[in-house]
């Protein structure tokens, strides 16, 4: 079965195609765009974008803008730390230490020492650095479909996204069981892990760190079974190794009922690794690791990063707490997530090709298989994303088979955007045909 696009599929402007022939120019052909036809945005505020094409665009897919695309109060205080100094971290500047004071306030007392980064991606490369110096192991564990960043480390643990490189020898990989498919269960997810721990150990490399995102999202928001966190931690420090949280999407109150993924996961990281929402559009990441990895690090490593620590990123980072915590956004999503689930929940279950509501908080997915076959449908989904577009809402797609909705706004995303969205979804699954 073929999924169609919607009729009313808007066509590329003459202006749009000029814009993508010079980008393609200067950047190749081959950088990646979503859509069918790229969507060209030329501003944005709150939870909503304006095309070029004139249109304005619900947004309930980027968590970048995670207190809302341009917000005043973030806006304000980058420009003004922009034009009172701004310089690297070998300086003494008060913003960063406010910066790190307030963010490390918000973790567990163990977890009291920070890095700065530039990225999500740095700082899962740096994470991964201190695990292997911290246990004098080199082997990794990923899951077999995830993506973590795209430097040469971490492109080497790769399994989601094509890259040339091959999968490392001290990585070894684990299948996410999800209780919807029962042909691969706890048991046999556990005996995957003990499997691979084993070879790590065999082959000389050790454990030196478990990578994953709590909420599995690149792998489709599995619904996990009980106990499966707990076992797979539990396992890899056995075995030496460490637990690192990329909260790069889970984090920052994304899943509405607590400010970090592995406090909804109900687990106890060794470090966490922060990234796109942190900044609200700024460059911004971080590490966040207890004193007695951080330390020992620091005394063998001269680690610096000149932009990182800048007053200007902190700044971003601050207003963006600031804004969080004076505009109850957390709040604010449970109201928003609890009627998306509910409405989305209605149409699954009108709908033979839909499989449960996934996910927590303001990050949900719904799954697509075909009705005849049973097998997953990334045709369809894709062209509801289209769809989508066409009626006005920004969502992507993730998974494997990219056969699962995914709906990620920024947590500025409130009760009064639900409906709208909601609407959207229903139009579009009508539109599109199998």
């Amino acid at each position: 079965m073929t999924a169609l696009r919607s009729a009313s599929t808007p066509r590329v402007s003459a202006d749009t195609a000029g814009l993508l022939q010079r980008r393609f120019a200067v950047l190749g052909p081959h950088t990646p765009m979503f859509y069918s036809e790229p969507l060209q945005i030329v501003s944005a505020l709150g939870v909503r974008v304006t095309g070029a094409d004139g249109r304005s665009y619900l947004d309930a897919y980027n968590n970048v803008p995670h207190v809302g695309h341009c917000h005043p109060s973030v806006v304000e205080a980058i420009s003004k730390q922009l034009a009172t100094v701004n310089l690297h971290s070998r300086y003494l500047t008060t913003a960063p230490i406010e910066y790190a004071e307030t963010l490390l306030s918000h973790f567990p007392a163990s977890l009291n020492r920070m890095f700065f980064t530039n990225s999500g991606s740095e700082a899962n490369d740096l994470a991964l650095r201190l695990a292997r110096f911290h246990t004098k192991s080199s082997g990794i564990l990923v899951s077999d479909y995830s993506y973590h960043g795209n430097t040469q480390a971490l492109a080497a643990l790769t399994t989601a996204l094509p890259v040339s490189e091959p999968l490392g020898n001290h990585i070894r990989t684990f299948t996410t069981p999800d209780t919807r498919d029962p042909s691969f269960g706890l048991d046999d997810a556990f005996a995957q892990i003990d499997k691979a721990i084993n070879e790590l150990q065999e082959s000389g490399h050790g454990v030196a760190a478990v990578l994953f995102d709590p909420l599995f999202s690149t792998e489709g928001l599995p619904d996990l079974p009980a106990g499966y966190i707990d076992g797979l931690c539990t396992r890899v420090r056995n075995a030496g190794g460490l637990i690192i949280s990329d909260e790069v999407q889970s984090g920052f109150g994304r899943t509405a009922d607590h400010m970090w993924g592995f406090e909804s996961a109900d687990f106890a990281p060794d470090m966490v690794v922060l990234g796109k929402p942190m900044g609200n559009g700024f460059p911004l990441g971080g590490v966040i690791a207890p004193a007695d990895i951080v330390e020992p690090f620091s005394v063998a490593n001269l680690y610096f990063n000149t932009f990182a620590t800048s007053p200007a990123a902190a700044a971003a980072g601050n207003a963006v707490l600031k804004v969080m915590r004076e505009e109850e956004l957390m709040r604010r999503a449970q109201l928003a997530s609890a009627q998306f689930r509910a409405g989305m929940q209605q149409l699954v279950d009108a709908d033979d090709r839909l499989i449960g509501v996934r996910g927590k908080g303001m990050f949900l997915g719904i799954q697509f298989l075909d009705p005849t076959t049973g097998n997953p449908d990334g045709e369809t989904a894709r062209a509801v994303v289209d769809s989508m577009r066409d009626n006005g809402v920004l969502i992507g797609r993730v998974g494997r088979h990219g056969d699962v909705l995914k709906i990620r706004p920024p947590l500025a995303f409130g009760p009064e955007d639900t409906p709208v969205a909601l609407d959207a979804l229903e139009k579009s699954l009508t539109q599109v045909r199998r």
